[in-house]
């Protein structure tokens, strides 16, 4: 069902001020679809102010959610929009059902714990009169030995730990100030807010897309080139092949760029 706007709400739809953002950001729908996962066919019906492909209320306030963070516009006006629209938020699940389940599921385990104890028992009975029996014996105690014996050797009785594999390397920050000369080395940093980035090879092979959160940062390599799409270029530091780039991108400014080995020139 398509929701018009009323004669006294002057301001745009939810779909067209989801619309008019992404414009804004120079963001194609497959390119929200793909940062957000949310299927293209379902985009176009939301520009469109149609939820009724969303399956609920509950996933459609969550679609809309997610594609106005990748247009980098507040979601939560929409949102309470969508609510007024639509009969208010919807209601949490109650949790009694599924404290029921949980209770329900937790008594037949009580007698495993009484078996446990009982086994637990009979070992120890077991032990004292083995220790007991061979007590009695006149005949020297090997086990006294044994014992003592074992005392140097606790060390070796504790297992050994191996160290786990190093995970794959990233380019850190001192690899990236000796960058190699034969490759083109990129690193992305969300230091004044998110954005949506998409990162490509020499051959068009997607390396990344998606967001990159404030504080985050990513690195890529490649041989010969490597094919930036900035979201919100304001928000970028770029380091390439060991250099920061002094370039200031203005906040929601999107750009394409393309570093090669000889760079930092853009390419």
């Amino acid at each position: 069902m398509s929701i018009g706007n009323s004669p006294e709400d002057d301001r745009p739809s939810i779909g067209r001020a989801l619309q008019q953002a992404r414009i804004a950001a120079g963001l194609t729908v497959e390119e929200v679809s793909s940062s957000t996962r949310v299927r293209i066919p379902i985009v176009h019906a939301i520009e469109e102010d149609d939820f009724s492909r969303c399956g609920g209320d509950v996933y459609a306030r969550g679609h809309i959610r997610n594609i106005a963070r990748a247009v980098g516009i507040d979601p939560e006006p929409l949102v309470e929009r969508y609510d007024g629209d639509h009969g208010g938020r919807p209601a949490p699940t109650p949790a009694a059902p599924l404290f029921e389940a949980e209770r329900i599921r937790s008594e037949p385990r009580r007698p495993n714990w009484t078996a446990a104890m009982v086994a637990a028992i009979v070992a120890v009975i077991g032990f004292v009169g083995f220790t007991l029996f061979n007590g009695g014996d006149d005949k020297p105690s090997n086990t006294a030995q044994v014992a003592e014996g074992s005392k140097p050797d606790k060390t070796a009785a504790k297992p050994t730990t191996t160290k786990p594999a190093d995970p794959p390397a990233v380019p850190s920050e001192s690899a990236i100030a000796a960058a190699p000369r034969d490759k083109v080395t990129v690193k992305l940093g969300a230091s004044q807010g998110k954005s949506w980035i998409s990162v490509k090879d020499h051959n068009g092979r997607l390396l990344f897309d998606g967001l990159l959160l404030e504080g985050e940062s990513k690195t890529f390599q490649d041989k010969e080139r490597i094919d930036l799409v900035l979201g919100n270029a304001g928000a970028i530091e770029l380091f390439v092949n060991g250099k920061k780039l002094q370039d200031r991108f203005e906040p929601g400014q999107v750009e394409r760029l393309t570093y090669t080995k000889g760079d930092p020139e853009v390419g």
